[in-house]
């Protein structure tokens, strides 16, 4: 079934050249769009779009064919969310030190008393691949009803060789059974258990040796990730692991200066990362480090808004040229939501984006931080047809400005209608 949206109001993030694979410094602020559009998609791609006065000359795509035709009239189109990185497959929410964290105990003091990240490996090993899968199907219904089209899922909450195993397994599962785009990280190391305390190179070593080879050798992993942080892991950590993953052909993506300046960035950068994020401490050295370089820098408002931390530089990144994309985080502990409208509000509430940068930072150059820009994150023939229609709405910018409604009115993956 071919699929033909008409009267849109105005298609946005449009590509008619080479596509980009991302978009920095002062081009972030800049969107292609065609006004009172149309959009024609066949066989899951995007075939054909432009002005409906030139609609005319493209009715031969879809001539004695059988199409479905969805009026836009007063709406939005755009590429669907791309979120570049997320922990969703996890056992159980954490409220309880939701309350911990209102009382004032910081982030790390909570790891301290075996809470966090610690927390949620003891849950894991209780819980079944079945359940897992169950509660994990569930939060990605809610965000392919928020505008998502692909997701980044990392383990990192097993931390054992048996239950990072499981994580990934269900990862796995979950690409076969959802029309999102997903790409599955093995981030073993998360946080060092327990039972490792005192020990932290021998659970590097259990990474390393262990877990790696059986996660390439069922093929698990797109992307390895570390902690690279304060009271978690080191550089030398990170980059043993780092190198060890491109044996293996797992690009880095790396947790980076989310508690303090952890030589993360640099780290990711040497080892040609893919993305280092969170990123609330980034000073001239990161800047310098990622400039020039193929890794994107990838900031979490969800994380920062619910710990209360200080926000990343974002403008002064971005004046300093660099691309910046943003991400959900979506994860029981700092940031429980994937609604990537929100961090779309965000992006303009706590970094001072415009909504052009917003958008590019959640489409095109998150999809760089998934390498699939080749594929999704914008709005050009022969890319993947994973787009989204609002409901009518006045201007672009009402999309970042109305924030806490859901503004998607038709979820449109792989070309087919997936939700109203």
């Amino acid at each position: 079934m071919a699929l033909l949206i008409k009267n849109i109001k105005q298609l946005v993030q449009v590509e008619t050249g080479i596509p980009k694979k991302w978009v920095a410094g002062k081009e972030m602020a800049t969107l292609d769009v065609v006004n009172d559009a149309f959009l024609f998609i066949e066989e899951g791609k995007i075939a054909a779009f432009g002005t409906m006065k030139s609609m005319p000359e493209h009715s031969h795509w879809w001539d004695n064919k059988e199409v479905e035709v969805i009026d836009a009239k007063g709406k939005f189109v755009l590429p669907s969310f791309v979120d570049s990185h997320t922990h969703l497959v996890y056992p159980a929410s954490r409220e309880i030190e939701y309350v911990d964290k209102i009382k004032g105990l910081s982030y790390e003091e909570i790891a301290r008393r075996g809470g966090g990240i610690l927390n949620s490996a003891k849950k894991m090993q209780e819980l079944s691949e079945e359940e897992l899968l169950r509660d994990a199907l569930t939060r990605l219904d809610e965000i392919i009803a928020y505008g998502t089209g692909a997701v980044e899922i990392k383990s990192g909450y097993g931390l054992s060789f048996d239950s990072e195993l499981k994580m990934l397994r269900v990862i796995k599962k979950l690409k076969a059974l959802t029309p999102l785009t997903i790409k599955s990280t093995f981030l073993g190391a998360h946080a060092v258990p327990a039972e490792y305390k005192g020990r932290q190179r021998d659970y590097v070593d259990l990474v390393i040796n262990e877990m790696l080879p059986q996660v390439a050798l069922e093929g698990l992993a797109d992307y390895i990730d570390v902690f690279c942080d304060k009271g978690f892991f080191t550089v030398e950590d990170t980059e043993r692991i780092l190198e060890a993953g491109l044996q293996y052909g797992m690009q880095g993506k790396i947790h980076a200066n989310e508690l303090d300046f952890s030589g993360g960035v640099q780290a990711g950068v040497k080892y040609n990362a893919l993305s280092v994020d969170h990123l609330e401490y980034v000073g001239d050295d990161e800047i310098r480090a990622l400039q020039g370089s193929r890794t994107m820098p990838t900031i979490l408002p969800g994380a920062a808004f619910f710990l209360g931390m200080v926000y990343a530089p974002v403008r002064k990144m971005i004046d300093a040229g660099l691309p910046v994309a943003m991400a959900s985080d979506f994860n029981p502990g700092s940031s429980p939501s994937g609604n990537m409208q929100f961090i779309l509000s965000m992006a303009s509430i706590a970094y001072k984006l415009l909504p052009e940068e917003g958008i590019n930072a959640t489409t095109i150059n998150t999809a760089y931080a998934m390498d699939v820009s080749d594929q999704l994150g914008s709005i050009a023939v022969g890319k993947k047809a994973n787009v989204y229609i609002t409901k009518e709405m006045p201007s672009l910018e009402y999309l970042p400005y109305y924030y806490g409604v859901n503004k998607v009115d038709t979820v449109i993956l792989n070309g087919e209608v997936i939700g109203k």
